[in-house]
């Protein structure tokens, strides 16, 4: 065989062998979604808690932290009453507390974007002559407990709630930046200026504030919205069908949001605490599968998971089951959380009455999931409930 003959066949074969191998090495599968989704960018949060390292956080709503209906709304009364309020967490072994600081477009903190809230003064815009969120934050820290403030980016009002609101308020300013809905006012999730304001309004925390993280509640888009953004919708020309332009516009929200958040600090985290039920964040627009499995949306998903276990309709295993069932991204924590509210209740068709450790069960469950790195109870009120005081006890005890 003429082996010179053949030498730029061979040639050919190994040069084409090779070049498939570094297509193969090179090829992405393009993913498939019925939602345009934004681009995400994942962030190495360095200073993470490990991945066995436990979350039991304890959310503070704002009427927990309302001064409006006191005698005395000092600064001094409000030290008071969020000393007592964190020191109640470390002894009940809670290393992380969830304070609501935006409620309704408004701000226990001074905002550069919107008004004084009136959960401290009585009345929103009203400076109450000090500032809540940097108090909270020396006082957590000072009882060694993480903090992450809890925001509801959208709602304005909610039934009439708050009843009036300051000249300084979005809506007031300018309301094509919010929706009217049959519950209330809302930011309008597909106005630009509007999602604008919300990222800023995080810039403004993480940046001048000692938080751990940003937390957005389960309030989206609201189920009766009906056709009340079809303007906005025709002016989009959007090829997305209504439902996914909606999801879509919560998503940019979502992966702004956690590019703002870690830019501020890199080692702020960000969460979300959607629905328990999964199927039901459907309704709100809220795309919970892609913030799970998709890197680049959040650090943390914490669903509500609100539900006895005997619970008719849906149990707390079942729905825990379902949320487990996802393909979580691998830099993405599943927190849990449970009903405090509902201990020793008639909730739930009466089930949380059938025992007093119903939660320390719970958590039990969530303990020996290795899918789930910790839990978040709602809210500190059920620890201070002598109605409640079996069953908050049973649960502390669980902690160890």
């Amino acid at each position: 065989m003429n082996i010179k003959r053949l030498f730029p066949v061979i040639c050919c074969v190994v040069l084409l062998v090779f070049a498939v191998a570094l297509s193969g090495l090179y090829r992405k599968t393009p993913e498939v979604t019925e939602v345009e989704k934004p681009a995400v960018t994942t962030v190495k949060n360095e200073s993470k808690p490990a991945q066995n390292e436990e979350m039991r956080g304890l959310w503070v709503t704002y009427m927990e932290l309302n001064m409006a209906g006191s005698a005395d709304k000092s600064e001094k009364a409000f030290r008071e009453k969020f000393e007592a309020i964190a020191g109640k967490a470390e002894q009940h072994k809670f290393n992380t507390i969830i304070a609501q600081v935006r409620p309704f477009c408004d701000a226990l903190y001074s905002s550069k974007y919107f008004p004084y809230s009136h959960i401290l003064s009585g009345t929103q815009g009203e400076n109450p002559g000090y500032d809540a969120l940097k108090i909270m934050c020396e006082i957590c820290k000072s009882h060694k407990l993480k903090i992450h403030a809890w925001i509801n980016p959208y709602r304005v009002t909610l039934n009439e709630t708050p009843n009036e609101l300051a000249d300084n308020n979005p809506y007031i300013k300018d309301e094509s930046l919010c929706l009217e809905t049959g519950s209330g006012i809302i930011l309008d999730p597909s106005n630009e200026k509007a999602r604008e304001l919300i990222l800023n309004g995080i810039e403004e925390i993480v940046s001048g504030y000692d938080v751990d993280g940003i937390q957005f509640d389960d309030y989206f888009y609201p189920d009766n919205i009906g056709e009340l953004d079809s303007e906005q919708y025709a002016e989009s020309q959007s090829t997305l069908s209504v439902e996914d332009w909606r999801k879509n516009n919560v998503n940019k929200l979502i992966a702004e949001a956690y590019l703002t958040a870690h830019k501020a600090d890199k080692n702020v985290e960000f969460g979300i605490s959607p629905q328990g039920n999964l199927k039901n964040n459907e309704k709100l627009s809220a795309d919970v599968v892609n913030w799970c499995t998709v890197n680049g949306y959040v650090d943390y998903i914490c669903p509500q998971i609100y539900f006895s276990p005997t619970n008719p309709k849906l149990t707390f295993e079942d729905s825990l089951n379902e949320w487990c069932g996802l393909e979580f991204a691998e830099n993405v924590k599943l927190y849990v959380g449970l009903a405090g509210y509902k201990a020793s209740s008639e909730a739930d068709e009466g089930t949380w009455q059938s025992s007093s450790d119903i939660l320390s069960q719970e958590y039990k469950v969530c303990k020996s999931n290795k899918k789930v790195s910790g839990i978040m109870l709602y809210s500190y009120a059920s620890l201070a409930d002598r109605g409640k005081s079996d069953e908050m006890n049973n649960l502390i005890k669980s902690f160890g």
